[in-house]
């Protein structure tokens, strides 16, 4: 529970410390399989969001300055991120386009997403066309949703694996950097 909430994951209650055990898990893989662990935690962060890249990929960063590796090895994480957030976006894209838009509205409204910002999110993709899945992956909360009106609109895979790939890994990257930089702050501070 949080603040006595209880949590929905599949239509059960997840309590706080079942979601804090996961994150320090996945935590615990990052730091001690750097590459491959940002691969999965970047994977499994897309298609179950409580696992925020917000705190994965600073402290894949700042791994990589603890274990002097250079700056290339902070990119290289970024970049290896960035494709498992694009695996996880193609798991989304393939099952929401299996699945179709009724029954996914059907699935997101158990989850308490309403139609309505469905229906938003499907207005902003139509308004702004395939560049909403490459900007989309830049902005959190968004980030993964964008892979489902990008399914809902068909857009083309080929495409939306391009813009997902460029979209991620800059994200990824630059949030690798700043946990690889902040480190090098907290040396010099120090």
């Amino acid at each position: 529970m949080l603040y006595g909430t209880p949590l929905l994951h599949d239509g059960a209650c997840v309590g706080l410390n079942e979601l804090s055990e996961f994150v320090d898990a996945v935590v615990g893989l990052v730091a001690a399989n750097l590459y491959p662990g940002v691969f999965v935690a970047a994977l499994v962060e897309t298609i179950f969001p409580p696992i925020p890249s917000e705190a994965v990929f600073p402290l894949a960063g700042y791994t990589v300055l603890q274990n002097n590796m250079g700056i290339f090895h902070a990119i290289g994480v970024g970049i290896v991120g960035g494709l498992g957030a694009t695996v996880g976006n193609i798991i989304i894209y393939l099952v929401v386009l299996w699945l179709g838009r009724d029954v996914i509205v059907r699935y997101l409204k158990k989850i308490r997403l309403d139609e309505k910002k469905i229906r938003r999110s499907e207005a902003w993709f139509s308004r702004y066309g395939d560049k909403s899945v490459l900007f989309g992956r830049l902005v959190p909360g968004i980030r993964s949703l964008v892979s489902i009106p990008a399914a809902f609109f068909r857009m083309r895979f080929s495409k939306f694996i391009v813009y997902t790939i460029v979209g991620s890994c800059a994200w990824s990257i630059a949030l690798t950097l700043v946990g690889y930089y902040l480190g090098v702050a907290t040396i010099d501070i120090i």
